[in-house]
């Protein structure tokens, strides 16, 4: 149907709309209509990209950490009645993106069956002999490339890493 009505547009100056719809068997208010949508679509782009500039001068301002609340929170404030829903559009079509805070995750889940395992130092971190009480810990340390598990071993009464 678009492209009728875009023949129609284009020949209208030439012949009559009246004439022109009669040929497709289009009604003319069908026409009309498309006509008056295809400007409020027009108008509603004008009127989307004034506000993604308004957006991203925002989120430029914010050193580009606000979101969707954010910005949305501070148009509303400068008096500009707009949708959060239009505001997210916005943004996620120009790729403007703000900081999320990284959700803690805890790398272990304990099983609930599990015994926990006895206390062979009695909570007694000191050693007066070397080599005597040693303490072993594993730690995962995120990379560019990945986690990295780290594990060591270490000796109570120097301190020192023996493993």
């Amino acid at each position: 149907m678009n492209a009728i009505y875009t023949f129609i547009e284009a020949e209208k100056t030439t012949y009559g709309v009246a004439f022109l719809c009669r040929l497709p068997k289009v009604a003319r208010s069908s026409f009309y209509a498309w006509l008056a949508a295809a400007k409020a679509r027009a108008a509603r782009k004008a009127a989307d990209q004034d506000l993604v500039h308004e957006i991203t001068v925002i989120h430029v301002a914010s050193r580009h950490t606000y979101g969707v609340p954010r910005i949305h929170a501070e148009l509303r404030r400068l008096g500009r009645a707009v949708n959060r829903k239009r505001v997210a559009r916005l943004m996620r079509e120009h790729c403007v993106q703000g900081v999320t805070r990284r959700k803690r995750r805890s790398l272990t889940r304990p099983d609930k069956k599990a015994r926990p395992a006895p206390d062979l130092i009695g909570r007694d971190f000191h050693a007066e002999v070397p080599g005597t009480k040693l303490v072993g810990d594993i730690t995962a340390l995120p990379t560019s490339e990945g986690r990295l598990c780290l594990a060591c071993w270490l000796d109570l009464a120097t301190r020192e890493v023996v493993g």
